[in-house]
């Protein structure tokens, strides 16, 4: 007899009533996904709120050996929730899932348990591509033209990321880069309210054009790669805006981009059907999605070759390559084989100072990450990597003055 269920979900009728709260995470990619979720009629909100309310809360409902980036996510909404800002009865909250084994499969579940009783009206909605939350009732449904709009947004987002990373850190008027991005994500936004955006050779080639005109300066700073898992890599909330604090102190943060993630996660879901000797209807659309946006990731790379003012993004096929002589591409737990392929990947190409965020508690990273440095410094003596945890009870001033003590050994060794 199958379960009953105890939880809300987001219903068709919700659709017209409800807006959605989703987490912060990534700036520029999620302002887009939001703008492509209202082009399909769903009224989306991006979290902000970084005030100590939201750890507060996260540990209030979250048992604190779960990992940093749960705690931050669900204390976020429930921070939300109780804030008087929303009606919370006509509020959803949305989490991405990826389906591994890593413990973010479990965050919605932890959600609902939070929710349960205080805000019990609230309905969850997972955001996942492998058929996860499969009840027939549920109103949100992800169609593939959404999906294949939500990954050329993820491209656009990608290419804004990396050419204002590199221009920021450099202008000579403060605030010019980021002029220049909040034009850009306009046009983004209007060419994916069209079909206007699968042109992205043509608006790519615009973009490099008008970074490239802002004014630097050609004194070289310090280059700071940053990898590690997902969340805290990317969000600053996570991460105690470690972008900024590296600009700060006077260094350009490289941060890879989300397209690598995305590969990665298709390649490995058909990687380990096969490693397994499964078949799944599921491996013809992992290929697909893959081929599509490793040809995409690939004009990327040549437009920003050919261009020659902005450094490209590593080449995803190069990343597969490499990393085998460091670990198997088997390895897929949480980040996986992508952390000491990106280590990698930066050191060689001359990100020689790296730092891997990395939340307390989070056994795929430390494993991984931690475990895998040693074998990228002895392929690359001069790289200089440093893990950073993060959690609740970290201070941000013990954070900062480790990569502050990595940042003096780079300047006396002229490590740049």
């Amino acid at each position: 007899m199958e379960k009953e269920r105890d939880y809300p979900i987001f219903t068709k009728a919700m659709k017209e009533t409800h807006t959605i709260l989703i987490p912060t995470m990534l700036e520029i990619h999620f302002e887009l996904m939001v703008h492509i979720f209202s082009i399909y009629g769903y009224k989306c909100e991006v979290l902000h709120s970084e005030s100590r309310a939201v750890i507060n809360e996260g540990l209030k409902n979250v048992h604190n050996d779960t990992c940093y980036p749960a705690l931050l996510c669900i204390g976020q909404f429930m921070e939300a929730l109780k804030s008087g800002r929303y009606d919370v009865n006509k509020v959803a909250l949305m989490l991405p899932q990826t389906g591994g084994g890593c413990r973010a499969s479990n965050y919605i579940y932890l959600l609902r348990k939070a929710l349960k009783d205080t805000f019990p009206q609230v309905p969850v909605i997972s955001l996942n591509f492998v058929g996860m939350e499969k009840d027939p009732e549920n109103g949100w449904k992800i169609s593939t033209s959404e999906i294949v709009r939500i990954l050329y947004g993820i491209g656009y987002g990608d290419m804004l990321q990396t050419l204002y990373n590199q221009c920021r850190s450099y202008e000579l008027v403060k605030g010019t880069s980021k002029k220049v991005l909040n034009v850009w994500i306009k046009r983004v936004k209007k060419l994916l309210s069209s079909n206007e955006y699968v042109h992205t050779k043509k608006y790519y080639e615009m973009m490099l054009r008008d970074f490239a005109k802002i004014e630097r300066s050609t004194v070289p700073k310090i280059r700071v790669g940053i990898v590690g898992e997902i969340y805290v890599k990317y969000s600053p909330l996570g991460n105690n805006h470690l972008e900024d604090f590296l600009i700060s102190e006077g260094c350009e943060p490289v941060v890879p981009s989300l397209l690598e993630f995305v590969l990665y996660y298709l390649f490995t879901k058909g990687n380990e059907l096969k490693l397994y000797g499964r078949k799944s209807a599921a491996l013809p659309v992992y290929q697909m999605f893959y081929k599509m946006f490793l040809a995409e990731q690939k004009r990327v790379v040549r437009q920003m070759t050919e261009h020659g003012v902005f450094r490209p993004p590593h080449d995803f096929e190069h990343l597969l390559h490499s990393v085998e002589q460091y670990i198997g591409l088997g390895v897929n737990m949480g980040e996986g084989w992508l952390i000491p392929a990106e280590m990698g990947a930066l050191a060689e190409s001359g990100t020689e100072n790296i730092i891997c965020t990395q939340p307390f508690g989070c056994l795929p990273n430390h494993i991984i990450a931690k475990g895998m440095s040693r074998a990228v410094k002895e392929r690359y003596p001069n790289a200089n990597i440093i893990a950073i945890d993060y959690d609740p009870g970290a201070t941000r001033v013990n954070q900062e003055n480790r990569i502050k003590l990595m940042l003096a050994n780079a300047r006396a060794s002229g490590n740049l």
